[in-house]
Parts: C-alpha cells; sequence; structure tokens
C-alpha cells in the first residue's frame, strides 16, 4: 500500500555538497568532527539528509564565511537548531548570544576583525558563493576603508586563491575568476560612489603597461584615488605603447601610474619614453611623474622624473601630495576635506 503520507525527501551527501557548494569530503568531516550529520540514515550506514539537516549546514556555512572558525560555528548552528524545535527556549546565555549572532547586517561579522573577515572571503570564493563574497566585499570596503580593506584582506585571498590554482595543475581557476569579478565590482563601485573631482584639474592616467593582464591591483588605486577626490583616467589592461603616448599628450596627466605585475612585462625604456613626453603650450610645456607600481619593476632605483612607491598606501600618498603641488592647495583633496 501507498503511504498515507509521503516521506520527508531526503537527498544524498553528493548532492547536499554541491548545493552548498562544498565538497563530499567537507561534509563528511564535519560529520565525524563536530556532529553535523543528518539525523537519519538509510540502512543505518548511509547519509540521507533531510530540510532541516540541510538549513542546519546552511547556517554552518555562511558563519564560517563571516569567519567563524568551523569549530565555533558547528556549535552555534547546533544550538540554534535545537533551540529552534524546543517549546520555551527562553534567552540565550550571555556567551553564546554573542557568539550566536554570526553575520551582522549585509551577512559580515561585526566589524572589527578584518582578519577574520579574510578567511570568511577566502571561505566563500571556495564555495563559488557570489551573494557572500559581493556583501563580504562591501562590508570590508565601507567598515574599514579601502587601504585597510585591500591590503588585509582583499589581496591575501588574492594571493592565498593564485596560489592554490597554481599548485593544484589549473584545479581552483573558477574560483579565481569569480572572486576577481566581485573584487572589480566593489572598487569600480567604489569609484563610482566617490565625491566627484575638481573638472578643470590635471589627472592621474593609469595604465598596465604592454602584455600585462593583472589590473585588478591599478584598479585598487584608481578606487583610493577616487575616495580622495583625485581626478583619474583608467586605461586598464595590457596597454599598447602607442595607445598610451597617445594618451599621455591627449589628457596632459600630472602623473602617468604604470602598472607591472610580473619582470617580464616591466619596460623601462616604456616608462623613460613616459616621463620624457612634454606637453602644452609652447614655452610652458610640462611633463608628468611617472609612478612605477607592481612587484615587476623589482628594487631599481626609477630613473629622472619616476617614483617607485612600495605599496597601496604610499602610492596614494605621493600622488596626493604631487597632485596638490601641481594644482594648488585650493584644488588638492585636502582642501576639499578642509571643513
Amino acid at each position: 500500500m501507498p503511504e498515507k503520507f509521503p516521506r520527508t525527501p531526503r537527498m544524498t551527501t553528493g548532492a547536499v555538497a554541491r548545493r552548498l557548494g562544498i565538497s563530499p569530503t567537507t561534509l563528511r568531516s564535519w560529520d565525524r568532527r563536530y556532529g553535523m550529520g543528518p539525523a537519519v540514515r538509510d540502512g543505518g550506514r548511509h547519509r540521507r539528509w533531510t530540510v532541516e539537516d540541510i538549513a542546519v549546514l546552511e547556517d554552518m556555512c555562511r558563519l564560517t564565511t563571516s569567519g567563524v572558525s568551523p569549530s565555533e560555528a558547528a556549535g552555534v548552528a547546533l544550538s540554534r537548531a535545537n533551540r529552534s524545535r524546543a517549546v520555551d527556549p527562553g534567552p540565550l546565555p550571555a556567551a553564546e548570544a554573542r557568539r550566536a549572532h554570526g553575520p551582522g547586517p549585509g551577512g559580515g561579522l561585526p566589524l572589527g576583525d578584518v582578519r577574520q573577515e579574510f578567511r570568511g572571503l577566502a571561505r566563500a570564493a571556495v564555495r563559488l558563493d557570489g551573494p557572500a563574497m559581493a556583501g563580504l566585499l562591501a562590508a570590508l570596503v565601507q567598515g574599514h576603508g579601502l587601504v585597510v580593506a585591500w591590503e588585509e584582506a582583499i589581496a591575501p585571498t588574492l594571493h592565498a586563491v593564485g596560489r592554490t590554482w597554481e599548485s593544484s595543475g589549473d584545479r581552483y581557476v573558477e574560483v579565481e575568476h569569480l572572486l576577481s569579478w566581485h573584487v572589480s565590482t566593489v572598487l569600480r563601485q567604489a569609484v563610482g560612489n566617490a565625491p566627484p573631482s575638481p573638472r578643470d584639474a590635471a589627472p592621474v592616467l593609469m595604465a598596465c603597461v604592454p602584455g600585462e593582464q593583472h589590473s585588478l591591483p591599478l584598479e585598487a588605486l584608481a578606487a583610493g584615488l577616487a575616495e580622495r577626490a583625485l581626478p583619474l583616467r583608467m586605461l586598464g589592461a595590457a596597454v599598447p605603447a602607442e595607445a598610451l603616448a597617445a594618451s599621455v599628450r591627449r589628457t596632459g596627466p600630472s602623473a602617468v601610474v604604470l602598472w607591472s605585475q610580473s619582470r617580464h612585462t616591466a619596460d623601462r625604456t616604456l616608462a623613460r619614453q613616459v616621463a620624457a613626453t612634454a606637453f602644452g603650450v609652447r614655452g610652458a610645456r610640462t611633463r608628468p611623474l611617472v609612478v612605477l607600481a607592481g612587484p615587476g619593476w623589482g628594487n631599481r632605483a626609477p630613473g629622472p622624473g619616476m617614483l617607485r612607491p612600495t605599496g597601496l598606501r604610499e602610492a596614494l600618498d605621493v600622488l596626493d601630495r604631487h597632485c596638490a603641488a601641481v594644482a594648488g592647495p585650493l584644488t588638492s583633496s585636502a582642501a576639499a576635506r578642509r571643513p
């Protein structure tokens, strides 16, 4: 006879793993270490997960994405599940309430521990959890500021994912691509949301050298410049030398940032040519400051008319001071922020 009431749908471990974006091995590990297994096993051995079981796992994934350690996340998720089944759960103890707070507004942790958020971003990337990455990245930039978010969370996550891809025989390339897309999105949003820069000020022209495709660090610098209300023109990845030279002559920039990720793309001859490019009216011609950005330029001393900052914060400070000196104090970003 057919059952009077249908059984609760149950999913295999593989199906649950695909739904959550984690490996079946991770699910079995959570079961063994933290007791996160299904309430019922067919035949006493095979795991079959109900909707309620999966809800607990989803809660744990949200917590680990926010930077909570797996062991602590498991305790909080199981506690929440047990209390939701209770008739009168009552108030949580204070210590557990702080842990169970978990993700704050927008899915991120209450701000304060950027390293914890870095771990959460890496976990979300590995799971291909786009919405979680978007929320965490936005919360990082808004809560900690662009420089701290980039130097302590975003760049380390990109490096970690890149190392994993390189050491695993081209596995996880999809993780790097999705993470890069979300990072680029939040950086461009930061540029779009920044205060307007003076329209008559000479811009900072930004370009990756020919053959250089890694543009995310340059986009981070662009977001930092926009945050300081400094005018910029972003040319992006792998700009041909002829196009770069034409752009310098047409825009008359106060500075040109040349990004090189690898020593194979760093072209010092091109940098010298850009530094020697003069523009403006006869008798008052000027040349741009050339900023050599990125590890590809190495530690060699820059040539005349060039600077070699060692990081995002230093590059922003150098360009801020230079733009203020070129444009005058009334149009500098410091003056724009003066009450």
